[in-house]
């Protein structure tokens, strides 16, 4: 990324902060009140003063836990699932109904029936993270699966390729772009889930430490989890989109936008020619003659059929 991409996104940060720092400052009451927001310098204290103590650091690795376990099951398991309804008519029928009736059940309101089923708080809170993300990859799996080109898997079995073969050298990596679109919108769905899933029953993590500041009033100490959280939720996104630009090297990208933009707008060399050799000659278009004047209407008739016309007799 060059560095004046890199100059407008520290620029707009900044931005976003000194606004922040003056408005609580004059403790602006507009139509939005910030005369109980905390400055940036409390909040800069007060996350000062959390990095350096033991239980801000367990909090932080319990909710890292919960997600790498909760979102590791998801993408598996989703990318099965959404394979196997693409490709299989019988999990279609099986697992489509059953995906499509719980999808649209938000993943925070299974919190009481995790604490029913699962004998512990933390298992619970991992089966809301799962859920969260489950859902985006198997939807996102099973459009790619479904969008790939029969060409390909057809070459393959042209050449004695079995079934494994074929999943494995031609389905999935065909389906990577689409795959990891799911996982990068199930990573952050995960994050909003674990955090709510732990301001309501857990006992350790950043969304219960967070919610515990909220109860006692400490307001700085709300702005640090949600500090904290943003940075984890940003920071596992981009792992995982760097892990699918990996996977998906092969891909064409262009070096930069501009050059991008040119290569789609640049013709291809002899195109042209090629279409204008394969037009179709149209009813009353004269064949080409040599020295005839090209830029003459086509459909018009040739001088030549004119005077075979008038040397033609009359029919009496």
């Amino acid at each position: 990324m060059r560095a004046g991409r890199w100059l407008v996104r520290a620029a707009s940060l900044a931005a976003a902060l000194g606004l922040w720092q003056v408005l609580t400052s004059l403790d602006a009451s507009l139509w939005l009140r910030f005369e109980l927001f905390p400055t940036v310098g409390e909040v800069a204290s007060a996350f000062a003063d959390r990095v350096g103590t033991v239980p801000y650091w367990q909090d932080l690795g319990h909710s890292l836990r919960r997600i790498l376990v909760g979102f590791a099951l998801a993408a598996v398991l989703g990318v099965a699932a959404g394979t196997a309804i693409a490709r299989s008519r019988w999990a279609a029928d099986l697992l489509g109904p059953l995906v499509e009736v719980v999808r649209p059940v938000p993943a925070i309101a299974l919190v009481p029936v995790a604490i029913l089923l699962l004998p512990t708080n933390e298992q619970g809170i991992v089966f809301i993270t799962f859920t969260a993300a489950f859902f985006p990859v198997v939807v996102s799996t099973r459009h790619a699966v479904r969008a790939l080109t029969p060409v390909w898997e057809e070459a393959v079995l042209t050449m004695g390729a079995g079934r494994l073969r074929v999943l494995f050298s031609v389905v999935l990596p065909g389906a990577l772009p689409g795959v990891f679109g799911g996982l990068s919108v199930g990573i952050g769905v995960s994050w909003i889930c674990v955090i709510s899933a732990e301001m309501i029953s857990g006992e350790y993590g950043v969304g219960y430490r967070t919610w515990q500041d909220y109860t006692i009033v400490d307001y700085p100490g709300v702005f640090v989890g949600m500090a904290t959280i943003g940075a984890l939720g940003w920071l596992t996104s981009t792992a995982v989109e760097l892990l699918g630009r990996r996977a998906t090297s092969w891909l064409p990208r262009p070096a930069s936008g501009q050059a991008g933009a040119a290569s789609h707008a640049r013709p291809a060399p002899g195109r042209a020619g090629a279409a204008s050799r394969r037009a179709p000659r149209g009813p009353g278009r004269a064949p080409s003659v040599p020295g005839a004047d090209t830029s003459a209407d086509p459909t018009a008739p040739h001088p030549a059929a004119n005077d075979a016309a008038d040397r033609k007799e009359p029919v009496s």
